[in-house]
């Protein structure tokens, strides 16, 4: 379902990280991890990836203030999904207006993960 796309999983919970891969790879995903918004910053700097799932509250630099400055500094457009333990409706209307393409809640549920993942890379018509 995911084959081909490379994807920084930004998360600084190591459990959550983990599941994340395994449900990403298991799709056919390549998988790179970061375990904080610096940390994604950095990466993104070197590398090539083509949708970033980013967790909105890490310490050292939050998923809001990492997605800030990769639409703004970066001036990058790279698809990027924020991950949420917490109220969702207030926590989705955050990630939008912040500059992500979506947002789903934790613990990650393999079903929506992937259908969130397929409808940003559509919407951003991206092809693997």
């Amino acid at each position: 379902m995911l084959t081909g796309l490379k994807i920084l999983v930004t998360e600084d919970n190591e459990l959550s990280q983990k599941v994340a891969h395994f449900i990403l790879k298991k799709q056919g995903a390549i998988v790179d991890s970061a375990f904080n918004g610096r940390e994604a910053i950095d990466f993104l700097q070197k590398n090539n990836c083509d949708l970033v799932m980013m967790d909105v509250h890490m310490p050292e630099m939050d998923g809001y203030e990492a997605t800030e400055y990769i639409r703004n500094t970066m001036k990058s457009n790279i698809p990027i999904i924020g991950l949420t333990a917490s109220n969702w409706d207030e926590e989705y209307d955050e990630c939008i207006k912040r500059g992500m393409n979506a947002c789903i809640t934790k613990p990650i549920e393999p079903n929506s993960l992937c259908e969130s993942i397929l409808s940003v890379i559509k919407e951003n018509k991206f092809t693997p």
